[in-house]
């Protein structure tokens, strides 16, 4: 893109600043301002030869953007580089990244060209404020209970904060500052809801599918809750000023899941610029809806429901008129989270890790049992569904263009979250542990 300011070298004055957002493709001369999370060397996989460094960016609205120096510039930006440490960056171009080599969700890659400048800031950490979502993954709707025995084990404490208008990070809390946290949140009679954490450093996490941003404490780190100094006092007037603004969750920010409540969840589905997301909600089954099929007939092949042909099953997808058919859960749960309540649909391998059992299993072990039954005949719900009523589970939902559109109101769950999958792995091991990373070229 052009810039609607000529060059500093050129003009004389100062370059346009511009935030990640802001970038469209093409040529800039404007001025970009961010912290280095981590960079590394992109080798050609088949003979070693270098191909530049990768970066990966972040700017002061949190934005997160893949950036990237050429091999022939390489030896003059690799010594100044520095995880943590902010730079200016002046006259870059910004091109689409490939799909399989990208490792933020920006869609853009910055290509370093000139002029990138060591900003020297104090100790490349900064202070957070923010508003709690989350304690050690309970809700504040009632109040977290924190075990200290478990903070002194784990040496640690996670709490999902919300900054004004921004997104929910993620923010670990170690060691020392984890037990002045729990003591400052177990003291105060009411539930704190404003927490400022200083000297917080930025980390990337990897999960199964992408990398996260989350903040970690330092050993110099302190925290201060609610009416503790200025600034946590006037972020918590302006909490309670605003009680609405406050519960809102910003849809441009909704990049990966993030546990929120059933309400929470229709409230971000109202927004006018809400998008297609992924949610974790905690909620109970209080019901299993019985005036519907439970299960459908799916291709094989694709999953796509299969429809009965004269002799056979067909798949409108594949193409195909002869198609293996296989039971896939497609059962709608009645489920409620305090005063709110919702209608869940099992989706795929969501009903399996739910009851525990696959449902071809269910199907043919009926139909065994009743061969005198007709082709078109749907088998009731199963037990092993309605024994799932009175359980309390984590789901990981999907709000689809048909929810946004308002076309169903049931949301779709896709994963019984596990506990073997909730704690992050740092990206340090994730790249050490042989598993191929994206951005490897050829």
């Amino acid at each position: 893109m052009k810039s609607a300011v000529k060059s500093q070298l050129t003009t004389g004055k100062a370059p346009l600043a511009m935030y990640f957002n802001d970038i469209s493709p093409g040529l800039s001369e404007s001025q970009l301002r961010f912290r280095v999370i981590h960079f590394w060397e992109a080798k050609n996989i088949a003979n070693g030869t270098l191909i530049g460094i990768e970066l990966l960016l972040i700017d002061e609205h949190g934005t997160v953007m893949q950036g990237f120096i050429s091999s022939s510039r390489a030896p003059t930006y690799l010594p100044h580089l520095k995880a943590g440490a902010i730079y200016t960056l002046q006259n870059f171009l910004a091109a689409t990244s490939k799909e399989i080599y990208r490792v933020a969700d920006q869609n853009l890659n910055t290509f370093i060209l000139e002029r990138l400048s060591h900003r020297g800031l104090r100790g490349d950490l900064y202070d957070v404020v923010g508003h709690l979502r989350l304690v050690n993954g309970q809700s504040l709707i009632d109040r977290p209970v924190l075990d200290e025995a478990e903070v002194i084990s784990t040496r640690r404490i996670l709490v999902h904060l919300q900054s004004k208008d921004g997104p929910v990070m993620k923010l670990y809390l170690w060691d020392q500052t984890a037990k002045d946290f729990y003591k400052k949140f177990t003291s105060s009679e009411d539930t704190p809801t404003v927490l400022l954490v200083t000297t917080v450093n930025p980390k990337v996490i990897a999960g199964n599918q992408t990398c996260n941003l989350a903040l970690s404490s330092m050993a110099s780190s302190r925290v201060f809750i609610d009416k503790d100094i200025q600034p946590t006092i006037d972020y918590f007037s302006w909490l309670g000023s605003n009680p609405e603004i406050a519960k809102r969750v910003n849809a441009d920010e909704v990049t990966r899941s993030e546990t929120m409540t059933i309400g929470q969840i229709y409230a971000y589905i109202k927004q006018e610029n809400a998008k297609e997301a992924s949610f974790d909600c905690i909620a109970t089954i209080d019901d299993v809806k019985r005036d519907s099929a439970w299960y459908y007939i799916g291709c094989s092949g694709c999953q796509t429901k299969a429809t009965r042909g004269p002799s056979s099953l067909m798949c409108a997808k594949c193409g195909k008129t002869n198609v293996s058919g296989v039971a896939k859960y497609l059962a709608k749960i009645s489920v409620y989270e305090k005063n709110d309540q919702a209608v869940f649909v099992l989706f795929g391998d969501a009903g399996s890790e739910l009851t525990g059992k696959h449902p071809a299993e269910l199907v043919n072990n009926y139909f065994e049992a009743n061969q005198d039954l007709g082709a078109g005949h749907q088998m009731p719900v199963p037990q092993a569904l309605i024994d799932t009523i009175g359980q309390t589970h984590k789901f990981r939902v999907n709000v689809s263009k048909l929810n946004l559109t308002g076309k169903i109101q049931a949301i779709t769950v896709t994963k019984i979250v596990s506990p073997e999958v909730l704690p992050p792995v740092p990206l340090i091991s994730y790249m050490l542990s042989g598993r191929p990373f994206y951005f490897s070229l050829s």
